[in-house]
C-alpha cells in the first residue's frame, strides 16, 4: 500500500467541510472523501492551532479543541503504524522483484524467451515460490507446470536426436560432407530409419552439420562467330521421357597446382541426370568433346536420333564436332549466346562436381589427383549418389527402375 499525498487545497476543504455543520463527525467526513477519521482530526486541529484560538461555536469547541482523548491517540497511532507496515512491505515486495529480474537478465538473452523463463521459475522456485516468479516473470503458471510435466519427454527427445545426429554424420561423413538434408533423408529412409525431412534439418542445424555449398562461376565459353547458327531442340526443358534421347553437354575448368587448368567435357542424359560420357584433358581443343561425345556412345551402344544440346563455344561449332555428331546421327541443339540458362543442366552439374570434389580448397593437388577425384565422384554420381530429379534415387537406378515399370506394364 502506497501513502497518499494530498494537496493543501484538498486539505483545506475537507476541514472547511468538517467545520461547516456542527453535526459533522471525523468518521462520517472521512468516509467521504476516502480518509482516515484520524488523518482529518489532525489536519482540523492543526487548523485550529494555525488560526490561534478564534471564536468558534461551543459545539466546535467541544469537538475541535477537546484534548485528545489517551484512547483516540493509541488509535491514531496505531493508524499510523499499520501504513508504515504496508509501506514497508510494498517497498519489501519491490526490492524482492529487482532482484528476481537481475537474476533472470542472462534468461532473457536465450533465442527460446519463454522456455527460458520457465528453466528460470524451475531454478528458483525453491527461494522465491513458484506464483511471485511467475508473476514477475509474466508467464502463466499452468504453462510453467505443462512445462514440467513435459521433462521426461524431453528428454526422451533430445536422446533419439543425439542419435540421430550419429546417423546423419555417419552419411554425411560417407558423402564427404556434401549431401544436405534431402539426400541424407533419403539415405536415412532407405536404411529402414523413419524420420521426416524437417526433423533432418531440424537436428543438423541443431549439432552444426551442413552440406557443402559454394556458389562460384566461371565462364569457360568462347562463341564462334563465323559458325553456322543450330537450333534449340529443347527450349530450357531439360526433361525427356525416356533415356537416349535428349543430352546435354560442357566444358569446365579443374583448377590443379600452381596457375595450370585441366578441362572437363560432359554429355549428360536429360532423362535420369546420368552421366554419360566424359573426357579429361589439359587442353580445350575439339578433341575434347569429341571424346566425350563418343564414350557416351560407348556406353549407350548408339546414340542415333538423340538431341545433344551445348552452349556456342568454339569447340561445339567446329566443323570436326559436326562431323562426328553426324557419324553417330546425333542432332546438335545450342541456346542462345551468353545465356548460361540454356544450358542450366550442364552448369549445374559442372557447380556440384567442383563443389563437392575440391570442398573448398582452391586447387586440386595435381593432375593425377584432379583425374582420380573426378573418376570417384563420377561413378558414386552414377550408381550411388541421390538425385533431387529422380525422386532421390541414383541416375542408373533411377533408369533401371524406370525400365522395369515400362516392362511390367
Amino acid at each position: 500500500m502506497v501513502m497518499k499525498v494530498y494537496s493543501p487545497e484538498f486539505k483545506a476543504d475537507a476541514v472547511a467541510l468538517y467545520l461547516s455543520d456542527p453535526s459533522h463527525t471525523f468518521e462520517g467526513i472521512g468516509k467521504d472523501l476516502g480518509i482516515s477519521r484520524e488523518t482529518l482530526r489532525n489536519w482540523v486541529r492543526a487548523e485550529r492551532a494555525r488560526r490561534g484560538g478564534g471564536s468558534t461555536t461551543s459545539t466546535e469547541k467541544s469537538t475541535v479543541d477537546s484534548p485528545p482523548m489517551a484512547e483516540e491517540l493509541q488509535a491514531e497511532n496505531e493508524a499510523l503504524r499499520r501504513e508504515l507496515a504496508a509501506a514497508r512491505k510494498e517497498m519489501q515486495k519491490l526490492a524482492t522483484e529487482r532482484d528476481i529480474l537481475r537474476k533472470a537478465t542472462k534468461f532473457f538473452t536465450r533465442d527460446d524467451l519463454v522456455t527460458s523463463r520457465f528453466q528460470f521459475v524451475e531454478d528458483h522456485h525453491r527461494a522465491w515460490g513458484v506464483k511471485r516468479l511467475c508473476q514477475v516473470l509474466e508467464v502463466a503458471r499452468s504453462s510453467f507446470y505443462k512445462w514440467r510435466a513435459g521433462r521426461a519427454a524431453r528428454a526422451a527427445r533430445e536422446q533419439a536426436d543425439v542419435a540421430l545426429a550419429e546417423r546423419i554424420r555417419a552419411v554425411h561423413a560417407e558423402w564427404d560432407g556434401t549431401y544436405g538434408r534431402p539426400r541424407i533423408t533419403a539415405d536415412l529412409r532407405e536404411d529402414g530409419e523413419r524420420v521426416n525431412h524437417k526433423r533432418v534439418g531440424r537436428v543438423m542445424r541443431k549439432y552444426g552439420i551442413a552440406g557443402l555449398r559454394l556458389r562460384k562461376r566461371q565462364v569457360t565459353t568462347v562463341p564462334e562467330p563465323s559458325a553456322a547458327a543450330m537450333p534449340d531442340l529443347l527450349g530450357r526443358d531439360f526433361t525427356a521421357s525416356a533415356p537416349n534421347t535428349r543430352y546435354v553437354g560442357d566444358i569446365t575448368y579443374l583448377p590443379v597446382g600452381d596457375g595450370e587448368f585441366l578441362y572437363l567435357a560432359t554429355v549428360i542424359d536429360c532423362f535420369s541426370r546420368r552421366l554419360v560420357g566424359w573426357s579429361v584433358a589439359d587442353h580445350m581443343r575439339t578433341s575434347l568433346v569429341t571424346d566425350a561425345l563418343r564414350a557416351a556412345a560407348r556406353t549407350r551402344g548408339s546414340l542415333a536420333g538423340a538431341a545433344f544440346h551445348s552452349d556456342h563455344g568454339a569447340q561445339y561449332r567446329s566443323r570436326d564436332f559436326a562431323s562426328v555428331c553426324a557419324e553417330l546421327e546425333v542432332k546438335q541443339s545450342m541456346g542462345a549466346v551468353g545465356t548460361s540458362a540454356d544450358n542450366a543442366l550442364a552448369e549445374s552439374f559442372n557447380a556440384t562436381l567442383k563443389r563437392e570434389t575440391l570442398r573448398g580448397a582452391r586447387r586440386f593437388d595435381g593432375a593425377r589427383a584432379c583425374r582420380l577425384a573426378v573418376f570417384r565422384w563420377a561413378t558414386r554420381y552414377n550408381t550411388r549418389r541421390r538425385h533431387s530429379a529422380n525422386g532421390q534415387q541414383a541416375p542408373i537406378a533411377y533408369e533401371q527402375r524406370s525400365a522395369t515399370l515400362k516392362f511390367a506394364a
